[in-house]
C-alpha cells in the first residue's frame, strides 16, 4: 500500500504519503488564495521526500471538506485526475475528521470546527477522535453555543470564536498526514471509504447576477 493524500478544504494545502504502516513524507503550507498554485509542487514533494515516483502510488486519499468551494475543488479535481492517470482508487475523507484524528482533546466528547467565512463555522461533534457523531453543519458559533457548551473544541473555527469555543486547542488546520493515516487504519480494518463526493454545504459566493441579460448575435 502506498496512498498519497491531498486536503485543499481549509486554508492549508496539505499533502502526505502512507505505506500502511506510517506516514512517510509529509508537507503543508497555508495560503488560502494558492490552493491551485501550491498543491501540485507539495506532492512532488512529499514524492522526492519519500524517494518515490508517482506511479509507485496505489491509492489516493483526498478531503472532502466541508470547505469553500473554490479551494474544495483543487484538490477534488486533483485527486480524481491522478487516479484516473494511474488506475487507482480513489478514496473521500471529511476533513473534518482528519482534525479530529490528529487531536488530543482528553476523554470524553469534543467539536471540531473550521472557518466557514460569513462569521459562520464547518463542525461536528466526536465521541472520541475516530468517532463522529451526526453528519458536519455549518452555523454561525452563537446559534450553535448551547449545543457545544462544555466541550473542547479544536480547528481554526474553534479558535476564531472564543465566546462559543472557550477551551479551544490546536491543531488550527488539518493535515494529509492525518487524513492518511485514518484512512490507512479503515483500509486495514476492511472498511469501505467513501466516494470522493463534496460537502460544499451551501452554495458557492459566487453567483450569476440577477437580471443578467444574455447577449447572443443576430
Amino acid at each position: 500500500m502506498l496512498l498519497l493524500a491531498l486536503d485543499t478544504a481549509t486554508p492549508a494545502v496539505t499533502a502526505a504519503l502512507h505505506d500502511g504502516r506510517d506516514v512517510v513524507a509529509s508537507f503543508s503550507q497555508v495560503d488560502a488564495r494558492r490552493h491551485g498554485e501550491l498543491l501540485l509542487p507539495a506532492v512532488d514533494r512529499v514524492l522526492a521526500d519519500a524517494g518515490v515516483k508517482l506511479d509507485a502510488v496505489t491509492g489516493i486519499v483526498v478531503g472532502t471538506g466541508p470547505g469553500p468551494y473554490t479551494g474544495l475543488r483543487v484538490g477534488l479535481m486533483t485527486a480524481d485526475t491522478f487516479g484516473l492517470a494511474l488506475g487507482v482508487p480513489v478514496h473521500g475523507m471529511c476533513t473534518l475528521d482528519g482534525l479530529a484524528y490528529a487531536a488530543d482533546p482528553g476523554e470524553g466528547p469534543f467539536v471540531v470546527a473550521t472557518d466557514a467565512r460569513r462569521k459562520e463555522v464547518y463542525w461536528a461533534r466526536y465521541e472520541n477522535s475516530r468517532t463522529r457523531t451526526g453528519e458536519p453543519a455549518v452555523d454561525r458559533p452563537a446559534d450553535i453555543a448551547e449545543q457545544v457548551e462544555g466541550l473542547p473544541a479544536v480547528g481554526a473555527g474553534a479558535l476564531l470564536y472564543p465566546d462559543t469555543f472557550p477551551d479551544a486547542r490546536e491543531p488550527e488546520y488539518v493535515s494529509a498526514a492525518a487524513l492518511a493515516s485514518l484512512a490507512a487504519e479503515r483500509i486495514r480494518a476492511g472498511e469501505e471509504l467513501p466516494a470522493p463526493r463534496p460537502l460544499y454545504l451551501r452554495r458557492p459566493d459566487a453567483q450569476v447576477p440577477k437580471n443578467y441579460k444574455v447577449v447572443t448575435p443576430k
